[in-house]
Formats: structure tokens, C-alpha cells, sequence
């Protein structure tokens, strides 16, 4: 699936089942919180914290997947083609880093 298509199914989805967009100040900050539950999980089951039981059963790729959302209905209210926007910034990236990252010793 596209980034493109992404967009649309989840304006679709905002259209059929939901009321409407939140405002973009109120999906920041849930934005924020989704952001934060991954790193709860990152942090204790990747990390050194531990996990605490309530928190053994959570899924990762579902708390990403409420980021990805989040981050669609955000370029979908503030007119950003996130696809074009993605492909641009990984061409400034590799143009950028790639000499960057190669030659980082810390890295080998």
C-alpha cells in the first residue's frame, strides 16, 4: 500500500465511522501520547527498565500502526501529500548521509 493510499483509506475511514477530524492541536497531542506508548514498550522490553506485567501483552506494531494513523490524519487535514513529502526527505537523507554514515566508525 501506497502512503497515497494510506492517506485516503484513512480519510475514508474518518468519513465513514467517525464524526469528523479531531483539530490538528488535538491529534498533535495524541500524536504524542501514541508516540509514548511505543516508547513504553520500546523502553522496557528493549531497554533496561522492566516490563511490568500489565504491559507484557501489548502489541508494538499495533501502537506503531496508531502512530502511523495519527501522522495520516494530520498531513490529510493540513494538505500534505505525505508520500511526496517522504520521498523527498529520503532523497535529502541519502544525499546527505550517505557519505556520512559510510565513513562513521562507530558504525563498523
Amino acid at each position: 500500500m501506497s502512503l497515497k493510499q494510506a492517506q485516503q483509506d484513512v480519510d475514508n475511514w474518518i468519513n465513514n465511522h467517525g464524526v469528523r477530524y479531531f483539530n490538528e492541536l488535538t491529534n498533535m497531542a495524541q500524536l504524542t501520547e501514541e508516540v509514548g506508548e511505543v516508547a513504553r514498550i520500546i523502553a522496557r522490553r528493549y531497554g533496561e527498565q522492566s516490563e511490568k506485567e500489565s504491559d507484557k501483552n501489548k502489541d508494538l506494531g499495533e501502537e506503531l500502526a496508531d502512530v502511523i494513523f495519527v501522522a495520516l490524519c494530520l498531513a490529510n487535514q493540513t494538505g500534505v501529500d505525505l508520500e511526496s513529502a517522504f520521498y523527498k526527505k529520503l532523497d535529502i537523507k541519502t544525499q546527505r548521509d550517505h557519505d556520512r554514515h559510510q565513513n562513521n566508525e562507530k558504525l563498523k
